[in-house]
């Protein structure tokens, strides 16, 4: 692992990637559960090589839950993703009005996706998760680490 660390510090320098809180049009909000982490999270992943974060976000909204944004999606917040690494940022976007065009098929990075109502979110979704769905909201102010 510090090879692994030590080779992107040097290729990289900084990761990046993005994440979402995408909403339908009846305020439930779209989670996914990854194969290889506990809990419920927003979806998102990394930025590949010559990608956007816009294009990245969009990418990773197909490919994690067949979504498509109805309209722009509004940037939120950059966060310093410390627990990660010490190189590590999340892009995160709000997206309203977003529409699934078939269901999720589970494959082997997402083993279960779906819209929760904002007062009944499964109980293990992570804190971040509910963390920023607060930030969202209004209820909790905006911070700036993940």
């Amino acid at each position: 692992m510090r090879f692994a660390h030590g080779y992107y510090a040097l290729s990289r320098g900084m990761t990046i990637g993005v994440r979402a809180a995408c909403f339908d049009d009846k305020g439930r909000v779209f989670l996914v559960r990854h194969s290889y982490l506990p809990g419920w999270h927003l979806p998102g992943g990394g930025l590949d090589r010559d990608e956007t974060a816009l294009d990245g976000l969009l990418r990773e909204l197909r490919e994690e839950g067949n979504l498509e944004a109805a309209v722009p999606p509004m940037l939120a917040q950059v966060y310093y993703n410390r627990r990660t690494s010490r190189r590590d940022h999340v892009v995160f976007y709000r997206c309203d009005h977003v529409r699934q065009l078939a269901p999720k098929t589970p494959d082997l990075e997402i083993s279960a996706s779906g819209f929760f109502a904002l007062d009944a979110l499964p109980d293990d979704t992570t804190p971040a998760t509910r963390r920023r769905l607060a930030e969202l909201a209004g209820a909790t102010a905006v911070d700036v680490y993940w």
